[in-house]
C-alpha cells in the first residue's frame, strides 16, 4: 500500500477494507512503519518501536472493531506487561512493566496493532514534548514549533500521518493541547467513564483519563467505544453512554446554546486565539446554534493555583514511586521535575485535602454554568503553538534551583513562589483546558483554524457531565462543515 493511498484513509476505513479482503493488516502495517521511517528523524514522535512484534500479530487472525489498523502508544501509563514503559523519565528507562493497562487490553482485543511508543516529556507534566532523555518531539506543520504535550509525540506522529489514531491521556489538557497544536481531534472524556487499572484505581483523583488522538471524529469515537464499560477493580461504575459514540455521529446535535469566553488569568490571549474563537463562534452561528459571549463561569486566578498546587504534590508522589520501582537517585530527574516534585513535598495532608475541597467549588460554578448553557466554548491554547525551546527555565533560575535543592530550601522555593511562577509561565500558553479535568466533565479540541503563518490553533468545547454524546454530535456536524482531514502539514 502507497502512502498516498494509506494516508487518505482514516482507521475507520482501514479496518472496513482489511474486513472486507481488499488489503491485508500486514500490507497496512507495512503502510504505516515505511511512513515512520521517512518522518520520525524529523519530528521525533515514536521513542520505541516493536515492528516485529507488530507483524507477527498483523500476521494473525484479527477480529474486534479496529482489526489491523496500526497504533501507538503513549509512553505514560499505557502499559505492555514486561514491556519498557518510561514515562518520558530518564530513571525509568530498561525497568519493564509488571502488568498491562487495561486500556491497552481493551485496544488490543479491539484489534488494533500496536507498533510502538510516542514521545511524552517527564511523567506528562508539561504542556510540551521535550524530555531530556528522548529530545524534543515537533510539529509537523512547523518543526520549529512543539507539537504540545504531554501526548505531543501521538499528535505529531498522527498529524504527520504515520497513524490515523493513536494512544493519549489528559490530565491538563493532554489530549486536548496537542491535538490543538497539530490541527487534529481531541476529546477528554468524563471522570470514570474509562478503566485507569489495574495498578491504579483512578490517576490524578480522576482528572486524568486515558484515550485518542486522531484526524477523523469517527476513529475517536470507535477507539472509546471499545474502552467504555464496567471495570470490577474501579473505585466506582460510571453511568455508561445512552448509546455506542459512533452512533452519535450520525445524529443531529439540535440547536445548542454555547457560551464563549477568551477569559484567562496568566495573560492576555494572542489574538490568533481570540480570531480563532470568533471564526468559530460564527460558524456555530452558521450552523443554527445560539451562541453569545459570556463572562468566565469559574474564578480562573483560583483555579490555576489549586491546579498547580495538587499537580506538584501528584508529581511528588510519581517521583517518590519510581525512585522506589528502580532505587534511582533524584538526580535521574529532570531539574524541573525534581523543583516542582520539592514543593509538592511541603504541603501538608490537611493542606492538600482543602486543595481537593476547592475544586468542588469549580465544579459547582461550571454545573451552574451548563443550567443555562449547553457548552462552553473557549480557545483550546493561547496563542500559536509555541517554539522548540521557548519554555525552557532560563539559566540563572536553573542554577538558583540546583542550589536550592542541595541546601533542601523547597519551603523557601514554595514561599517565594519562585517555582510557581516558573510553572504559571508554563500554563500561560494553555490556561483554558484545566477547567475541565478538575470538575471531571468531558471536553474536546476541535482543528478549525489555522494562522496566517499555517499553525493550527484548535477551539474547546466543555460539556456537563454525561455530554460525551452531545460533543461528539456536533463535532461531526463542525467535521462536515469544515474537513479539517484534508489538511496535511507540507512535510
Amino acid at each position: 500500500m502507497e502512502y498516498s493511498e494509506y494516508r487518505k484513509h482514516d482507521g475507520v476505513a482501514l479496518a472496513e477494507r482489511i474486513r472486507s479482503g481488499e488489503v491485508s493488516a500486514g500490507e497496512v502495517l507495512e503502510a504505516a512503519i515505511a511512513r515512520a521511517e521517512v518522518v520520525n528523524d524529523r519530528i521525533n514522535a515514536l521513542t520505541r518501536t516493536c515492528y516485529d512484534e507488530a507483524r507477527k500479530q498483523a500476521a494473525e487472525e484479527l477480529s474486534g472493531p479496529l482489526a489491523g489498523v496500526p497504533f501507538l502508544l503513549k509512553d505514560l501509563h499505557q502499559e505492555y506487561a514486561g514491556a519498557f514503559s518510561t514515562a518520558g523519565s530518564q530513571a525509568l528507562q530498561g525497568v519493564p512493566a509488571p502488568e498491562t493497562a487495561e486500556v491497552v487490553r481493551r485496544w488490543t482485543e479491539a484489534g488494533l496493532v500496536v507498533f510502538g511508543r510516542t514521545n511524552t516529556p517527564e511523567f506528562g507534566a508539561k504542556p510540551i514534548t521535550e524530555p531530556l532523555v528522548s529530545g524534543a518531539a515537533r510539529n509537523p506543520w512547523n518543526l520549529a514549533h512543539t507539537p504540545g504535550g504531554s501526548s505531543g509525540g501521538a499528535a505529531a506522529a498522527v498529524a504527520s500521518g504515520i497513524v490515523p489514531v493513536a494512544g493519549a491521556s489528559d490530565g491538563g489538557g493532554s489530549i486536548r493541547i496537542p491535538a490543538a497544536c497539530c490541527g487534529l481531534f481531541g476529546l477528554k472524556p468524563g471522570r470514570g467513564l474509562v478503566p485507569a487499572g489495574p495498578e491504579r484505581a483512578e490517576n490524578f483523583h480522576g482528572a486524568s483519563l486515558d484515550g485518542v488522538i486522531s484526524r477523523s471524529v469517527r476513529d475517536s469515537a470507535a477507539a472509546l467505544d471499545v474502552l467504555i464499560g464496567p471495570d470490577p477493580e474501579g473505585p466506582y461504575q460510571a453511568g455508561v453512554p445512552e448509546r455506542e459514540f459512533t452512533q452519535e455521529l450520525s445524529r443531529e446535535p439540535g440547536t445548542l446554546r454555547i457560551g464563549f469566553s477568551a477569559e484567562s488569568a496568566l495573560g492576555d490571549p494572542h489574538p490568533h486565539a481570540v480570531a480563532a474563537l470568533t471564526d468559530a463562534a460564527e460558524l456555530l452561528e452558521s450552523l443554527g446554534h445560539e451562541v453569545e459571549e459570556v463572562s468566565s463561569p469559574v474564578d480562573l486566578a483560583a483555579l490555576a493555583v489549586d491546579f498547580l498546587e495538587a499537580w506538584s504534590v501528584k508529581l511528588a508522589s510519581a517521583m517518590n514511586e519510581a525512585i522506589r520501582r528502580t532505587g534511582a537517585s533524584e538526580s535521574s530527574f529532570e531539574l524541573d521535575t525534581r523543583l516542582l516534585a520539592a514543593v509538592g513535598r511541603t504541603f501538608s495532608g490537611p493542606e492538600y485535602s482543602a486543595v481537593l475541597d476547592r475544586w468542588h467549588g469549580h465544579t459547582r460554578r461550571l454545573a451552574e454554568f451548563h443550567r443555562q448553557y449547553d457548552l462552553l466554548l473557549t480557545p483550546s491554547l493561547a496563542g500559536p503553538p509555541v517554539r522548540i525551546g521557548e519554555l525552557e527555565t532560563p539559566g540563572l533560575l536553573q542554577e538558583a534551583g540546583k542550589l536550592a535543592l542541595r541546601l533542601r530550601l523547597a519551603p523557601v522555593l514554595r514561599a517565594t513562589g519562585v517555582v510557581d511562577r516558573v510553572a504559571r509561565d508554563n500554563l500561560r500558553h494553555v490556561p483554558y483546558t484545566q477547567l475541565a479535568n478538575i470538575t471531571g466533565r468531558p471536553a474536546m479540541s476541535v482543528p478549525l483554524y489555522w494562522d496566517p503563518e499555517g499553525l493550527p490553533l484548535g477551539v474547546q468545547f466543555v460539556a456537563p457531565l454525561g455530554g460525551e454524546g452531545m460533543l461528539f454530535r456536533l463535532a461531526a456536524q463542525l467535521e462536515q462543515a469544515r474537513a479539517w482531514a484534508d489538511h496535511e502539514p507540507p512535510l
